[in-house]
């Protein structure tokens, strides 16, 4: 049986086994255009020819000192199957606009497609309405439709598009970031 609760701590090692990648079969290709009295920005869905499978970088101490930061504040949460954590949903509440910016969300390979995740986001939701949060806001990338596809069935809204994010190359690359909103009330 799986148990969501306020996730207390998190190790290197939980990071390690549960923010590992995805595979994709689909992507959303960027299309840009800016002249004198319009500006168009589109993301087109195309099928790849082959899956691609994408792994993670493992996260750094720097990055774990601020995901055990953002514990504190009560608004992170982890899916625990028989004791052991399963799944993870690190979020800080941003006072100055008031929103929960989901910084991971990871479900453990093994687990993925059994409800997990939804009864993540429905904890996330939940805090939201109680806190009086107006929104919960997630960045994933143009190449991870499986986390697009996740997120829009979870209620949540393209808000945004950041064409040099990661790199000042992400357009080439096809490696945009897309940040998915979900208004609360």
């Amino acid at each position: 049986m799986i148990e969501i609760r306020t996730l207390p701590n998190i190790t290197q090692a939980d990071l390690d086994r549960l923010i590992t990648g995805y595979t994709a079969t689909t992507q959303y290709a960027v299309e840009y255009d800016e002249g004198e009295t319009q500006m168009t920005l589109r993301l087109r869905l195309e099928t790849l020819p082959a899956p691609r499978m994408v792994r993670y970088d493992q996260t750094d101490a720097e990055t774990l000192a601020r995901y055990q930061g953002y514990l504190s504040e009560g608004c992170s949460f982890g899916a625990y199957l028989d004791g052991a954590l399963v799944g993870i949903a690190i979020a800080e509440h941003q006072v100055w606009n008031n929103i929960l910016w989901v910084w991971e969300f990871h479900i453990g390979e093994e687990q993925r497609g059994t409800g997990i995740g939804r009864q993540l986001m429905g904890a996330l939701v939940t805090l939201c309405e109680a806190r009086g949060i107006r929104a919960i806001v997630c960045e994933t990338q143009t190449r991870n439709t499986p986390a697009i596809a996740f997120y829009r069935r979870m209620g949540f809204t393209l808000d945004g598009i950041d064409l040099s994010y990661y790199t000042n190359d992400d357009v080439a690359r096809n490696d945009v970031a897309v940040f998915m909103k979900r208004r609360i009330g």
